[in-house]
């Protein structure tokens, strides 16, 4: 097989996007940019490399969400180009993600699922957080309470409020993932609001929201009606 740099100029991924910007190459492109090199040992080009990974993993989203070891897995990939493209997808998150700063007023639920979607949404496991607001809803910092297993964090209401009692917070907003992509609450996710609920009126502190996150979608129990 070819190598890229044996192409005609015109075809070569890198002076595509010279030529006409980032827009005109194709997915597969852009990942052979990141790649740089192909697999010597199979005279793999880089652009064959990257069209192999999208079509083992499906599109960009799988493959960014793969582990390391799910990477090396595919022949030519090894850990410093495994690195290389999480480091990508990682970016990709941080770029996507709304910026939800420390001094901000939080005044809707999409504010928080816009702020943690992205970051949440390829976790395997449950992560819990609280995010913790002044008098005026305005944030203090975000917490992460604890990751559970696939199906259930494991939240007790001490681990919650430390965090709180410490920042002085009046109001609190918890957050966690679905791995599942499916947000709809579960029996346990309403009996712990419930349980948190109760805490934070003998605390003193008012609980304002839990917002599960699922895929491209979220339940905010607060819009649904669902908080004491």
């Amino acid at each position: 097989m070819s190598r890229i740099k044996d192409w005609p100029a015109a075809d070569r991924p890198r002076e595509k996007l010279l030529r006409g910007g980032p827009a005109m190459l194709s997915d597969a492109e852009l990942l052979a940019l990141i790649l740089r090199t192909g697999d010597s040992r199979t005279h793999t080009t880089a652009l064959d490399l990257a069209r192999h990974l999208l079509a083992r993993f499906g599109d960009l989203r799988h493959l960014v969400d793969a582990t390391v070891h799910e990477l090396c897995q595919t022949p030519g990939i090894g850990p410093a180009k495994a690195a290389e493209l999480l480091a990508v997808g990682e970016l990709a998150r941080r770029f996507a993600s709304t910026a939800l700063q420390p001094g901000a007023r939080y005044t809707r639920s999409d504010d928080v699922f816009q702020h943690f979607h992205e970051r949440l949404r390829h976790h395997r496991k449950e992560v819990f957080l609280a995010l913790l607001l002044d008098a005026k809803n305005r944030v203090l910092r975000e917490v992460q309470v604890s990751e559970g297993s696939l199906n259930a964090s494991i939240v007790h209401p001490r681990e919650v409020f430390a965090p709180v009692v410490r920042e002085s917070a009046a109001a609190v907003l918890f957050v966690h993932n679905h791995p599942s992509g499916d947000p709809t609450p579960s029996r346990e996710d309403l009996e712990l609001t419930r349980r948190l609920s109760q805490a934070g009126q003998l605390m003193g502190v008012r609980v304002l929201d839990h917002i599960i996150i699922g895929n491209d979608r979220y339940i905010s129990l607060a819009d649904q009606g669902l908080m004491e």
